[in-house]
Formats: C-alpha cells, sequence, structure tokens
C-alpha cells in the first residue's frame, strides 16, 4: 500500500533527526584532544663571565628586549665582591658570546648589592625601566637603552616595606620583582621562596608610584612554587601567561600558568606534569647537555613596552640562566658556574595553540 506523502516526510525527518542525534552522541563520546606538552632545544652557553673577570664567577637572572636592531641584555653577576648588575648588546645570537660586558655600577645606579633585573619601555612616560632588587624593590630610568651609563640612581617602589611580605621576625620575604601593565593598571608580581606567589597593583597614570598593599594569588608547596616569576601578554588573546620557577630532583624548571586578566585567577597550563613549561625532562642540548636545569630567565618578546608581549605565532624563545659545572667540584653559593642559554620551542604547544594566524 502506498504511503501518503505527508507520512513519508515525517518518517524521513524523524530518520535525520536520530541521525543528528546519534552524530552528537558519537562526537560527545570522542576522547578530548590531549593538550601538546613543551618541547625545547637548547643553544650552548651564549652569555659568560668575561675572561679576564678574575673576580666574577657567573652571569645569571637575564632581561631581554630587542630594540632598533639588537638584542639589549640586562642580568646579575656573582662575583668575589658580591652580587651586581651588568649590560651587554648584540645584533645576533652569534654575536652573544664576544660582545662585551659594561658592569652597572659604573653608572649612577652605582655599586653594593643589585640582582634579578628587568628591562621595558614605559610608553606613557617615553622612559625605559630597570627595575631590580636591591633588598627591596628599585627602579632605574633612562632615555636611551643602548647607553649604560645613562641610568639614574635607584629610586624604591615603597617607602617602607609592606606588613604583607614581612615574616614573625619582622623581616621582607620578597624577591624576584616583576612588573607588567595592562591599559588601566600596572602590576608588581614576586615570590618569597616559601611558596607564595603576590601581586601589587597602582593606576598606569601614578606609576612608578602608589602601589597597593600586595596579596597572595598562589600559594603552593615552597619547592613548587618557588622564585623567577615572569608574566606576559599573549599577542591576539585575551590571555596572560606566568611563568614560576620550581625545584626537582633533576634541578630547577619553569611551570606555566594563565588567565583572562592580570588581577585574575591562574590556572595551571595541561599537557604536563606540574604544568612543565621548561625543564631537565622537555629540553634537549645541540652537543652537550651543559645545564644543570632551567633557572631564572625571560622569554624574547614581540615587543618592548610595558605590555610584556610574546607572540603565540612563532617558535618560543627564552634565554636562562644554566648551570655549568665541573664534575666533582664543591661550590659557594655564590660561585656557582651560571652562564646563559636559549632555548627554542621545537613543537606544537599550549601557547602556539592560541595563534590566530
Amino acid at each position: 500500500m502506498q504511503r501518503p506523502t505527508s507520512f513519508l516526510n515525517a518518517c524521513q525527518a524523524i530518520v535525520f533527526a536520530a541521525g543528528l542525534a546519534l552524530g552528537a552522541l558519537a562526537h560527545a563520546a570522542a576522547p578530548a584532544k590531549p593538550a601538546p606538552s613543551f618541547e625545547w632545544e637548547s643553544s650552548e652557553p651564549l652569555i659568560h663571565p668575561p675572561a679576564d673577570a678574575k673576580r666574577i664567577f657567573g652571569v645569571k637572572d637575564p632581561s631581554i628586549v630587542y630594540h632598533d636592531g639588537r638584542y639589549h641584555v640586562f642580568m646579575t653577576t656573582a662575583g668575589a665582591d658580591g652580587w651586581g648588575m651588568a649590560y651587554t648588546s648584540f645584533a645576533t645570537w652569534d654575536e652573544a658570546p664576544e660582545a662585551p660586558l659594561f658592569m652597572l655600577d659604573k653608572s649612577p645606579i652605582g655599586p653594593g648589592y643589585r640582582a634579578a633585573p628587568q628591562v621595558y619601555y614605559f610608553a606613557p612616560q617615553k622612559l625605559w625601566y630597570l627595575i631590580y632588587q636591591g633588598g627591596d624593590p628599585m627602579y632605574s630610568t633612562t632615555r636611551d637603552i643602548g647607553d649604560p651609563r645613562s641610568w639614574t640612581a635607584p629610586k624604591p617602589f615603597y617607602p617602607a616595606v609592606p606588613a604583607s611580605v614581612k615574616n614573625a621576625k619582622g623581616e621582607a620575604g620578597w624577591l624576584d620583582f616583576w612588573n607588567i601593565c595592562d591599559d588601566r593598571k600596572c602590576y608588581l608580581f614576586f615570590t618569597n621562596d616559601g611558596g607564595s606567589f603576590y601581586r601589587a597593583e597602582t593606576a598606569i597614570e601614578r606609576f612608578p608610584h602608589g602601589f597597593s598593599e600586595p596579596v597572595v594569588v598562589m600559594k603552593e608547596k615552597r619547592e613548587d612554587l618557588f622564585e623567577a616569576s615572569n608574566t606576559y601578554r599573549i599577542t591576539g588573546t585575551q590571555k596572560y601567561l606566568t611563568l614560576v620557577e620550581a625545584m626537582g630532583p633533576a634541578g630547577r624548571y619553569f611551570r606555566a600558568w594563565t588567565a583572562d586578566r592580570l588581577d585574575g585567577e591562574w590556572q595551571p597550563v595541561p599537557g604536563a606534569k606540574l604544568n612543565l613549561f621548561a625543564g631537565a625532562d622537555n629540553v634537549r642540548f645541540k652537543g652537550r647537555a651543559w645545564s644543570e636545569g632551567i633557572s631564572h630567565g625571560e622569554m624574547v618578546r614581540d615587543g618592548v613596552d610595558q605590555t610584556l608581549s610574546i607572540d603565540p605565532c612563532r617558535p618560543l624563545q627564552f634565554l636562562y640562566q644554566g648551570l655549568d659545572m665541573e664534575k666533582g667540584r664543591k661550590y659557594e653559593y655564590i660561585e656557582l658556574p651560571y652562564r646563559l642559554g636559549l632555548i627554542t620551542a621545537t613543537a606544537p604547544n599550549a601557547i602556539s595553540e592560541l595563534c590566530k594566524r
């Protein structure tokens, strides 16, 4: 018996709807694609103490910008006279090993404890800022990043140590200061070597003054959230990346988090145990494996200003301090032979997946 057209149409509609439902169910049941983990390749040591600087044992804590056709690198020096800072500049990475170091105690920054620099251009004031620790967070400025003698004398961010960073003995527990701004505020991040990650803020119009009482934004075990935090805006997205150094059996390594805003909640980047960013487990070396772990460093940015942007569409690069020790030799802490090397991402990762080009 022939069915009415309306009946046949109704049956076809039911079959079509059932097919859609089954397709959606199959799609929902399919396992989620795992997030790619980070993979890197390291250079040989690129920046080291000058051969004739017998009293300097190591160079560490680099900060880097690429401006006017040159890389500008600031770093901590560790030597017989204590901790200081130095500057070098070069056009290509091949030139880095031979580039001379200028000791910044020869500038108005002066001698004394100076360490862990961060450099960027603060566009609203048309000034370069060098942030560093001199016990408390300090800064100097210049209009010419290529003239290391032009930096101003140190000034503090805070008139006194904030109560929130003092320990039970009333001593300051803060180090490795990091500054980044959005279009409204500037934020000061730092750690305390005890598992706490802090944030303070001020209006961009008031910078470098008016920073708030710091608050803890992440808290973990000491060895899992140690020091050397650095934070960036991911170009072309509404996301930010924070890296914090941790300690493990194979040496120092970095973990990674992202957030939708600088005063937001930081979420671990998926893809690896303890949201590994870079360390002994995922860095291979050209030639000898010269470094024990991946320690205090900075991303190579795609700009120079206070937003600290990194481009997810280019292979990520990170300038780091590596520990190049002689086997069997014992070192005092200040004598540790830190050198600066560069790691380059060699595979798609959680940041490169954000590329929208």
